[in-house]
């Protein structure tokens, strides 16, 4: 099964160098753009991840305090979630399946919007990421699943589907657990005209994956590197989820 993948930008920040490069770009700021993508085939609309909460108020007070008020997140109108989709001819309650990639809220915050969607989250991520934490976890469980999206999913139990760490979500389209980032993170594999396109939060950047540079907020070194390994040897083409430059190798975002 073939299907398009389009990115959309739905909000962006400045980070810390050694947040994206491990141990390395001490005096950079580096520009994060943080997507979603939009998948269409097989007669399914798929989206992955949720677009950013309405109200950036939250999020953005406790990103001031780690980086500073250059690190706020900030967002267009017309990159709200709905007016993205809306551009692209798609409404909230045309989507079928919202993947989840990793349980933070900028991922996570308007799941409730998507009434006839299965929200498929990482079954390891929903445990260890927000249920029963391994280690104690630097982000607040509201700033990874806001209040009113875990409330839909808690008496919305039939949307969820909490998926393993190797499974088909639809035909041709599949998810791998690769951690790195979050006990939730996944990548998302898109059988497209173009080949597989690998789509995750691993890596932040393309010199993450292509240099073979660490990510710089990782969980685990090893899992960092099982993972660019499987991605570099198995991508056709592989899209990060902050990386500015998606939209200049991808105009627009048309991937495929």
């Amino acid at each position: 099964m073939s299907y398009t993948v389009d990115v959309i930008k739905v909000g962006q920040s400045l980070v810390p160098g050694p947040e994206v490069y491990w141990m390395s770009h001490w005096k950079d700021m580096e520009q994060l753009y943080f997507y979603v993508v939009l998948l269409r085939g097989n007669g399914k609309v798929i989206l992955i991840n949720s677009g950013t909460p309405d109200n950036l108020s939250i999020l953005n007070e406790k990103w001031e305090q780690f980086i500073g008020p250059e690190g706020k997140m900030e967002r267009q109108p017309e990159e709200k979630i709905e007016a993205a989709l809306a551009a692209r001819g798609i409404t909230p309650e045309q989507v079928d399946y919202v993947l989840i990639t990793p349980l933070q809220a900028y991922a996570t915050a308007n799941i409730p919007l998507f009434k006839n969607a299965t929200i498929c989250i990482s079954k390891r991520g929903w445990k260890e990421d927000y249920h029963e934490p391994v280690f104690p976890l630097h982000v607040e469980p509201e700033l990874r699943i806001p209040p009113a999206a875990l409330h839909y999913l808690e008496t919305h139990p039939e949307k969820l589907r909490l998926i393993d760490d190797s499974e088909e979500i639809t035909p041709g389209i599949s998810a791998k657990w690769v951690g790195t980032h979050h006990r939730s993170s996944m990548a998302y594999c898109i059988d497209t005209a173009k080949g597989m396109v690998v789509v995750s939060d691993c890596f932040f950047k393309y010199g993450n994956l292509e240099q073979l540079q660490p990510l710089g907020i990782h969980e685990s070194m090893q899992e960092c590197f099982d993972a660019y390994q499987w991605i570099n040897d198995n991508a056709d083409i592989a899209i990060p989820l902050y990386d500015p430059e998606v939209l200049q190798r991808y105009p627009a975002g048309k991937v495929c």
